[in-house]
């Protein structure tokens, strides 16, 4: 299965940030890609949230979803977009989603995920995100079909909780993605350790396609997208440019590794600990 990960610098204004999408859809189609992975935010990154407000739409208006699908269908490729921010008018505290969408070869949207972990970090006295003002955090882990594959989706901060992993592989999950827009400093200590951690565990691929650089919003991401295969070894490491990567996967080693090692199957449960006074 060859798939392609999209490396992007997304910038402030969706209209700008659809067209480069448009590209690299028709770019992975033309080099035999059956799916492409995209990052986190692809169609926005902003976080200016007074500004962003005025560019963030529900679903039915969101021209990046948009352009995704009318690629997808036009070149008849799968489109795992890592994620959007999206408008759910009928909420009453009116906090965004970070939704993230499986689109199918007919421009479907065939399922979606809302992040769950939500990114509320203190990462130095001057550096705070509080990604929960402005964003309400999903409840429900997903796997969808993809070809011969099963994907299980998540989003970026969801790579530190490994019981998320856990249900998507138990689900049947052989290939798990991961959309991200990590920091420069967590990406340096943490990003590749935590992607071949995840795949060691789940005995089954990683895919993370990740922002990179510096953004038109003044922030800078890690970049690094990457590709880790079931026995944790990385297959693609896209370094800290923008453009498209190619990799093959070969799915018959997902369950040549579980049976080596079976963690998955041997996964137990078992009762919480005690408190002690």
């Amino acid at each position: 299965m060859k798939i392609a990960l999209a490396q992007m610098c997304s910038g402030i204004a969706p209209e700008e940030n659809a067209v480069q999408l448009r590209s690299l859809i028709a770019d992975a189609a033309a080099g035999g890609a059956e799916i492409i992975f995209t990052p986190e935010m692809t169609g926005l990154l902003d976080r200016d949230r007074s500004r962003a407000a005025h560019a963030i739409r529900g679903e039915s208006d969101d021209i990046v979803l948009s352009a995704a699908r009318t690629e997808a269908r036009k070149h008849g490729i799968w489109v795992q977009l890592g994620s959007l921010a999206i408008r759910i008018s009928q909420r009453p505290d009116q906090k965004w989603l970070n939704r993230s969408y499986l689109i199918n070869p007919g421009g479907e949207i065939v399922a979606r995920y809302d992040k769950i972990h939500l990114f509320d970090v203190n990462l130095s006295a001057n550096e705070t995100t509080r990604e929960s003002a402005a964003y309400a955090g999903g409840d429900q882990a997903v796997i969808a079909p993809v070809s011969a594959a099963t994907l299980g989706l998540s989003i970026c901060y969801d790579l530190r909780f490994s019981r998320l992993y856990e249900a998507l592989t138990n689900a049947g999950a052989n290939i798990l993605s991961v959309p991200a827009a990590f920091t420069v400093p967590t990406g340096k200590a943490h990003w590749e350790i935590l992607l071949r951690a995840r795949a060691i565990e789940a005995g089954a691929y990683v895919v993370a396609a990740a922002q990179c650089g510096e953004h038109e919003d003044g922030r800078s991401t890690y970049g690094h997208s990457m590709v880790a295969d079931p026995w944790g070894q990385i297959l693609l490491d896209m370094g800290d440019g923008t453009g498209l990567g190619l990799c093959d996967l070969d799915l018959t080693k997902v369950e040549e590794v579980r049976s080596r090692v079976p963690a998955v199957a041997n996964r137990k449960n078992f009762r919480e600990p005690e408190s002690r006074s």
